[in-house]
């Protein structure tokens, strides 16, 4: 194992790759995060069923993310880490540019321009975060992967923050849209000192090297049984932003409190998700095992997610403060993708980090569907204690039967 001194420890972890792949995060966290906080606003300007509607538009999105996922990805190992780096935040930023444009298309089919719109956006979202955490991974000495890849995500994480305060700070959320796509088109110009990765550029020339075949996945047993872990991992971490945040202005009326802001809600649980994000790595690297820092993560979001239901909240600060402790729990994400880039070859890495995440983001209308469901005949506190239930179940069961990747060498292919 190789031991760094403080400066080149540094110099490795605030390199141009990590610096611009955090920044990249960032926006994408931002724009993704945009519409949950100016749902209730924007749908009410345009003379919308909020409930109705905001679900229709945010499943839309979720598709978006999940299909994205897996044409960036293969995109990703086929041309470049850098490529998808470039062609996701130019898609995602002029998608969002048109949505702060919505008061003035025809108010008849404004649901689904709407929902077009933030599909598109959502394909663009899906290939930033999977490209970034793999150029980081493999650009950085194995010893400071999962430090490096916590500073990527606890910076970018903090996007959800500002949208909120952009929001509150414009009243308009149209200006916040503007904002979210001019944000990202001036990160382009960012990006064009980024070198591409290494290890990617070993196989690139390759042609005897499957790169980028989504169908490795299901074409192996124990590959397939990975992918699959891989993804259950990181269900939790949606069930309480999809659910228990976005939707946070249901859950009001069963604990007798006046009004929850979903925006609000959104903005303290992922204060508290950047937090744990950057405390993921770190105790990952003391404990010298992603598998245990999920673990106790894990379990710790579950005491938070049974104080939040049933342990008497009764105001709306109350409320924001288990949104938090959520989201610090939650900050495992960080460590989730990693994971997932960690488990396979180079030549399908860009691949399994950009869908994983999004294949979790894109069952949240699975989530949702199955609260909307079970909240009318047991109302919200117990559907989202069942659905909550059976997806940190799953969670947990993945999470300590998926291989340890701590400190393992990523130089291979499928």
């Amino acid at each position: 194992m190789n031991t760094f001194t403080t400066q080149e420890k540094l110099k490795h972890l605030f390199s141009l790759p990590v610096i611009v792949a955090a920044l990249g995060y960032f926006v994408d966290i931002y724009d993704l995060l945009l519409f949950g906080i100016v749902r209730v606003p924007s749908l009410e300007t345009l003379g919308v069923d909020v409930n109705v509607a905001g679900s229709t538009i945010l499943n839309y999105q979720m598709i978006g993310l999940l299909l994205g996922g897996i044409i960036w990805g293969i995109f990703g190992d086929k041309k470049g880490r850098l490529s998808v780096l470039f062609g996701s935040i130019l898609v995602y930023s002029l998608a969002n540019i048109a949505c702060g444009f919505l008061p003035h298309f025809p108010q008849e089919h404004i649901v689904e321009i709407y929902a077009a719109l933030r599909f598109i956006a959502g394909i663009g979202l899906a290939g930033e975060l999977g490209a970034g955490i793999t150029l980081v991974s493999e650009s950085l000495p194995k010893e400071l992967r999962a430090i490096g890849t916590s500073i990527v995500a606890g910076f970018g994480l903090l996007g959800a923050v500002v949208a909120q305060l952009t929001v509150e700070l414009a009243g308009d959320w149209t200006i916040a849209y503007f904002v979210g796509g001019g944000l990202g088109l001036l990160l382009l110009f960012l990006r064009i000192g980024v070198v591409e990765s290494g290890i990617y550029k070993d196989i690139q020339e390759k042609s005897d090297v499957q790169k980028g075949n989504f169908l490795l996945f299901f074409n192996n047993w124990n590959r397939f049984v990975k992918y699959i872990k891989c993804i259950a991992i990181g269900l939790p971490t949606w069930f309480c932003i999809g659910i228990l945040a976005v939707m946070g202005n249901q859950f009001a009326p069963a604990f007798g409190i006046d009004s929850i802001d979903p925006g609000k809600a959104i903005m303290w649980a992922y204060i508290g998700i950047s937090a744990g994000d950057f405390a993921s790595g770190f105790i990952s690297h003391a404990l010298k095992s992603r598998k245990k820092a999920i673990f106790y993560m894990m379990l710790f979001t579950i005491i938070g997610v049974v104080l939040m239901l049933f342990g008497g909240t009764k105001s709306e600060n109350m409320y924001y403060f288990y949104c938090t402790w959520l989201g610090l729990g939650t900050g495992y994400w960080a460590m989730f993708v990693t994971v997932g880039a960690e488990q396979f070859g180079t030549n399908i890495r860009s691949t399994a980090a950009t869908t994983i995440p999004n294949m979790v983001r894109g069952l949240l209308p699975v989530m949702l569907i199955s609260f909307d469901y079970l909240k009318i005949g047991n109302g919200v506190i117990v559907a989202a204690a069942i659905v909550g239930f059976v997806v940190f179940a799953i969670g947990i069961y993945a999470t300590l039967t998926v291989p340890e990747t701590h400190n393992i060498d990523l130089d291979f292919v499928e």
